[in-house]
């Protein structure tokens, strides 16, 4: 590739923005990143062609005069069409998987359907966040090896199962059949700008991070908050 090419790399976590400014440099062309809708589109306004936008974790829909016009490139935590939808990583540790694929795939204008470039196996072990870091590394040798490689998508074979998005209420914690459930269950929330697992007692929160599971038992950061009382 040549030096007058130029490529955006899209990602709302702040991990996204550190190890993109690491891994730049080793990456031909000219590489912009933005974090928000409002930042993609003044760097489309700069840039107008890029050969590629890649999607890290993004956070809101991409409208389709965007999917329609660019080569829009997504990295999906499952092994699609297996785990299409919300929440991936989420779900595939409530499903008791250990680990994963990592996909890249050009979005389309439904959600974690377009054809695959390449899959690249990722442990899901550890919390939340170290998992999503761990992800972030992966796409970018991955995107050097799309770039490098002129890798031309194929479509997806298999029978689709679609992921259900989670919300906030599903992060508190109810009943575990087993000590391991409920370690995978605090430590699959345990990232920034995710829902921590929860307990509500007493008129007090109690939010669960930084979990362990050592000899039969689980050790974890704790923060107690008051729950704020409805206005009446």
């Amino acid at each position: 590739m040549t030096k007058g090419i130029s490529y955006i790399v899209a990602g709302a976590k702040p991990w996204n923005r550190r190890i993109f400014n690491e891994q730049k440099g080793r990456l031909p062309g000219k590489w912009l990143f933005c974090s928000d809708p409002g930042e993609l589109t003044e760097q489309l306004k700069q840039i107008k062609k890029p050969l590629y936008i890649f999607f890290l974790h993004w956070s809101w829909k991409v409208p389709p005069q965007i999917i329609n016009n660019y080569e829009c490139v997504c990295f999906h935590m499952t092994d699609v069409p297996y785990g299409r939808g919300g929440s991936p990583l989420q779900n595939l540790i409530a499903r008791n998987h250990r680990s994963t694929k990592l996909t890249a795939l050009r979005m389309i204008k439904d959600f974690d359907a377009g054809p695959v470039y390449l899959k690249k196996d990722l442990s899901i072990e550890g919390n939340a966040e170290e998992i999503y870091i761990r992800a972030t590394y992966l796409s970018f040798s991955m995107i050097q090896k799309i770039i490098d490689q002129s890798i031309e998508p194929t479509p997806q074979t298999g029978k689709p199962v679609v992921f259900k998005r989670r919300n906030p209420q599903e992060s508190r914690i109810s009943k575990f059949i087993n000590l391991q459930s409920l370690y995978d269950f605090i430590r699959m929330l345990d990232a920034d700008g995710y829902p921590k697992a929860s307990l509500e007692i007493n008129g007090f929160c109690y939010e669960f991070s930084r979990a362990g599971f050592y000899n039969d038992r689980i050790v974890a950061d704790v923060t107690i908050t008051p729950i704020a009382k409805e206005d009446k």
